[in-house]
């Protein structure tokens, strides 16, 4: 069990991927309840404005986001909802993309509110949009670790080897953790890894890192039809194994030594203040 220190150090695991239609939201939301049940205090940050659904796949619709925190009408706190037991969200909606539009006392403002959150959670994930736009790729360069998720697809695959050039040459980022979704087993999953890393590893200087594979199951596909969550519905199938094999994956990466400073360093990089 995680056991919550006196003074957290959030961290910020943003998932994303090059394409739509990989599952993305699925699995980070089947995630966080991984984590959640194992003791972790989780906050999603739903930085996907264009199809912001974090909220429907706890069954839930949110009445606030980002953007009336962006706009002064409500203060985070107020906008921050309870999903589940341990595990709260912030409905991003375009106020993600607004944040650096604030002036310095808004922003200092925010990062106040932040530094409140801070002691409150373990991991802080981040739902980014697909593809490479710049509010995709500033969500995920601000992050710890960029968890990218592939499935066997040609074009999910070229389309997350542009994502992570793009983060490489214009954001410096050297580190990527990849989870195969979708895939017949793990055999294959590895061979869709292998793959994509060789390419970076001629191409790029980049280090890839295998997360692990989801399994294409029907139990997820079912789950996401009747809108729950596969750990919830059926936590004994081969994809809610995997998911929770995946979730202790990500509680070791990565190491403390080169964390980037938690919640904090992340809304500070989002606002665009020096602190």
């Amino acid at each position: 069990m995680i056991r919550p220190a006196a003074i957290r150090t959030t961290k910020t695991i943003s998932v994303t991927s090059g394409k739509g239609g990989v599952g993305k939201t699925s699995i980070l939301c089947n995630m966080a309840l991984e984590l959640a049940s194992k003791g972790a205090k989780v906050l999603i940050l739903d930085g996907d404005f264009g199809m912001a659904n974090v909220d429907l796949m706890f069954g839930l619709r949110a009445e606030s986001n980002l953007w009336d925190v962006v706009s002064g009408r409500l203060m985070l706190e107020d906008v921050v909802m309870s999903v589940t037991d341990n595990i709260d969200l912030i409905p991003g909606g375009s106020g993600v993309y607004e944040l650096q539009g604030l002036g310095v006392v808004e922003k200092y403002s925010l990062l106040q509110q932040i530094a409140e959150l801070e002691k409150q959670y373990d991991y802080l994930l981040v739902d980014t949009a697909p593809g490479i736009a710049d509010n995709v790729l500033y969500l995920n360069a601000a992050a710890d670790q960029t968890v990218v998720i592939v499935t066997p697809d040609p074009a999910s695959i070229t389309d997350s080897y542009a994502l992570i050039k793009v983060l490489s040459e214009r954001y410096r980022e050297t580190r990527f953790s990849v989870l195969c979704n979708q895939v017949k087993d793990e055999r294959e999953g590895h061979r869709l890894f292998n793959r994509l890393s060789d390419v970076a590893a001629e191409y790029l200087t980049v280090r890839l890192e295998y997360l692990g594979s989801v399994s294409m199951d029907l139990s997820m596909r079912q789950a996401t039809k009747t809108q729950q969550l596969v750990l919830e519905a059926f936590p004994g199938s081969v994809a809610g194994t995997e998911i929770q094999k995946l979730a202790k994956n990500l509680t070791s990466y990565p190491p403390a030594s080169e964390a980037r400073g938690g919640m904090r360093f992340f809304w500070n990089q989002l606002v665009g203040v020096a602190l």
